[in-house]
């Protein structure tokens, strides 16, 4: 049984004061718990039922932290969501470090990007194509929020990941970069993509002026209705999937 201070302790990293303060985070639901555990992520606690016990032995067999069985009614009262049956894990977050792209490498870079949900499925996005690594602004929704993770269905564990300004990041790489503008050249048509960054900007006002003369090659996805936009995390599969089709060896 976890003790009081320790279920107060799994409660308030639902906020980002506390997330930052502790380095941990928490991660529900069987499969994302099962994805994290096969990670290089480092699990200081599982809070598990039974069924998770029976269906993931062969996991909990080499595991090495500290386990507590609970019921699929405390899992509820604990962590974010209520349809959660199966199992928690707290977990340490990742050093923020910055990365060097490799050659022939499409990277994400999001700009401000603030709700949680479309950061999640972004890095879904970015595992379903291949996308390995992404650089996010100091405004971009908390990488480590609850709802990032459960959107994100276990693919955090596989996306390397840093925040930085963009501006700094884009001044060392040298890059080209290719900005998803509403006025941009159609991605049905670019010719010749050099790989390089995929810049995704704010749901509502796009990517920043200061972020804006960095951009390289400003691409649009060609519209045949009368929408005013798509959502971003919807624009960054599309790009993508024309992205990896052109640059394809």
């Amino acid at each position: 049984m976890l003790s009081k201070n320790t279920v107060k302790f799994i409660k308030s990293l639902q906020q980002k004061k506390y997330r930052m303060e502790s380095g941990s985070f928490f991660v529900e639901g069987e499969k994302s718990v099962v994805e994290v555990l096969r990670s290089d992520f480092q699990v200081d606690l599982l809070v598990i039922t039974d069924s998770f016990a029976k269906s993931q032995s062969s996991l909990l067999q080499v595991f090495s932290g500290e386990v507590v069985f609970a019921t699929p009614q405390q899992l509820a009262q604990w962590g974010h969501y209520q349809s959660n049956d199966a199992a928690l894990a707290v977990v340490k977050m990742k050093p923020n470090l910055a990365f060097t792209p490799q050659d022939n490498e499409l990277v994400l870079a999001l700009d401000e990007v603030r709700d949680p949900g479309n950061l999640g499925t972004i890095i879904r996005i970015a595992d379903w194509y291949g996308i390995k690594k992404m650089v996010l602004s100091p405004n971009t929704a908390d990488f480590y929020n609850p709802k990032v993770i459960q959107a994100s269905m276990g693919s955090f564990t596989r996306v390397q990941f840093f925040y930085e300004e963009l501006g700094e990041v884009f001044s060392r790489w040298n890059l080209p970069v290719y900005g998803a503008f509403l006025e941009g050249e159609s991605i049905h048509q670019l010719k010749n993509p050099l790989p390089g960054v995929l810049l995704m900007g704010n749901e509502s006002q796009g990517i920043s002026q200061a972020i804006e003369k960095w951009v390289t090659r400003k691409v649009t996805i060609p519209g045949y209705g009368t929408a005013e936009s798509l959502n971003v995390a919807i624009a960054t599969a599309i790009l993508c999937d024309n992205f990896k089709r052109i640059l394809r060896p």
